[in-house]
């Protein structure tokens, strides 16, 4: 909810750049999600195939989002000095939140027909040719 703007440094003339500023917001309170952040994909009805695989592979019981979050989290050099980064209640918010953000799709497919950009169209042949 803190990315509702941007920043931008112009003291390198026509050589500026994005800056992204993240306020500590981002997980916000465990207890209260907030719907309007879905807004842009109710009103659109679009997404990458290549994200909506990532966001069901993150929904399954072997790769919970929760999960992975929590090892990450345990590898980063500061999680010594301040644990936890997130508490139980926030990482189990990120399972509720992807559950909510996938139904949002899944209600988008029930009422429009092309929701699923194919961003991966031709991956294959590109990344990995097969031999001759």
């Amino acid at each position: 909810m803190d990315r509702h703007h941007y920043e931008t440094f112009e003291k390198f003339g026509n050589e500026t750049f994005l800056l992204h500023l993240d306020n500590g917001r981002a997980f916000g309170r465990h207890s209260r999600d907030e719907p309007s952040i879905l807004a842009p994909l109710q009103q659109c009805c679009r997404i990458h195939r290549s994200t909506l695989l990532r966001l069901r592979l993150l929904s399954l019981p072997g790769f919970r989002l929760s999960d992975v979050m929590r090892e990450s989290l345990a590898r980063d050099p500061l999680a010594g000095a301040v644990a936890p980064f997130l508490s139980e209640p926030h990482l189990s918010a990120l399972d509720r939140r992807l559950a909510a953000v996938l139904q949002v799709v899944r209600t988008c497919q029930d009422q429009h027909g092309d929701v699923i950009h194919n961003d991966l169209e031709g991956y294959d042949e590109e990344h990995h040719p097969q031999p001759d």
